[in-house]
């Protein structure tokens, strides 16, 4: 530590080994110390960092404010690329205020979720918020909703949405793997629907060749397979099937549980020697569906249309004024009428008498 050396020194002097001494403390920020700042001990001013861009977003009335990074971080969403690659090439523009209209038919409670996912990662579901709206917006906007992005209160409402994400693709493998060959083997024969019936694989059909079941089960198609037979026991699972059927040009889809018969239980013997078979039944699925185009001209038919002689409007007929009645028509005899109906029967003819 170096002394003063004496009074007898000038202010100017004092100064400058004040500023001296002052300096070393800021060198580390790159900053330059005049000789007013080291009088007065004020700091000197720090370099000034750029200012984040901000954007406005208008979400079902509401105007969100945010900063456009925030979605660029995750360029797999449609907010993502909106503010991405898709801005910079302006297929993103606002409108005539410089805002942004995103997320049409979201409501903006929903969307502050979004927000928060884009902030820390997690879909913080709040109570209120029903689940499958919020599942709704993170398809719509192409975020992943699945137990390690969404947290919520409700666990059965999340596992329902988390169900039908399974039980989709689930089915997905089951059409592919089971129900398509069945519905390729119906058509190769003409058909242009199919019944397929769903049996357990231990499942054992025995059916009287000279009696089979009178109700038409041996033009269904059948389909061993457990797994299939578990995954129709729910009917929330059939919904799932079915839409996923429509999706793909299917018609008059019917997705159930019936009664199958599986062997024969007794015979009895019917009055005349006609033997009468009773089979025993159990509860499978079965799926009813059609690819047919044009079905409703295939069960139409045609009657000949004739033209009707009665009245169109009676009430406008009455309000013209009583109708007067008509000379009778002499009735129409048809051919066959002559041929079916009694023999005319000779008409007396009377002569005058020639008394008179």
């Amino acid at each position: 530590m170096e002394e003063d050396g004496g009074s007898g020194g000038s202010s100017e002097s004092r100064a400058e080994i004040a500023a001296s001494s002052f300096r070393p403390r800021h060198a580390a920020c790159g900053a330059s110390v005049t000789l007013d700042e080291a009088r007065g001990g004020v700091d000197p001013p720090r370099p000034l960092t750029p200012r984040r861009e901000r954007v406005t977003l208008v979400v079902d009335g509401t105007h969100f404010i945010v900063d456009p990074a925030l979605f660029v971080a995750h360029p797999d969403t449609m907010l993502g690329r909106m503010f991405g690659p898709a801005r910079q090439h302006n297929f993103t523009r606002p409108n005539a205020k410089g805002e942004y209209e995103v997320a049409e038919g979201i409501g903006a409670s929903i969307f502050r979720v979004i927000l928060d996912f884009y902030r820390g990662g997690l879909l913080q579901c709040p109570e209120g918020v029903p689940v499958a709206e919020l599942r709704e917006a993170c398809d719509y906007l192409c975020i992943n909703f699945d137990y390690s992005t969404v947290r919520c209160r409700d666990l059965s409402a999340l596992l329902h949405e988390l169900s039908n994400d399974g039980a989709r693709r689930q089915f997905e493998v089951f059409l592919e793997e089971l129900v398509v060959p069945a519905m390729v083997s119906s058509a190769q024969e003409g058909e242009r629907e199919c019944h397929i019936v769903v049996l357990l694989d231990d499942d054992i059909v025995d059916w009287d060749q000279d009696n089979p079941p009178p109700m038409g089960e041996e033009y269904s198609q059948i389909l061993y397979s457990t797994r299939l037979y578990r995954f129709f026991k729910y009917i929330e699972n059939r919904d799932v099937a079915k839409a996923l059927l429509k999706e793909r040009g299917l018609k008059n889809i019917r997705i159930g549980v019936e009664g199958y018969p599986t062997c024969k239980e007794k015979v009895k013997r019917r009055p005349g020697g006609r033997s009468e078979v009773i089979y025993n039944y159990v509860q499978r699925p079965f799926i009813q569906l059609s690819w047919e185009k044009e079905e409703g001209k295939s069960r139409h038919v045609d009657f000949q249309c004739v033209r009707s002689k009665s009245v169109p409007n009676l009430t406008a007929t009455l309000e013209e004024g009583p109708v007067r009645p008509a000379a009778t028509p002499t009735p129409q005899v048809d051919e066959l009428d002559r041929l079916n109906g009694p023999s005319p029967q000779p008409q007396a003819l009377f002569l005058p008498s020639s008394d008179s």
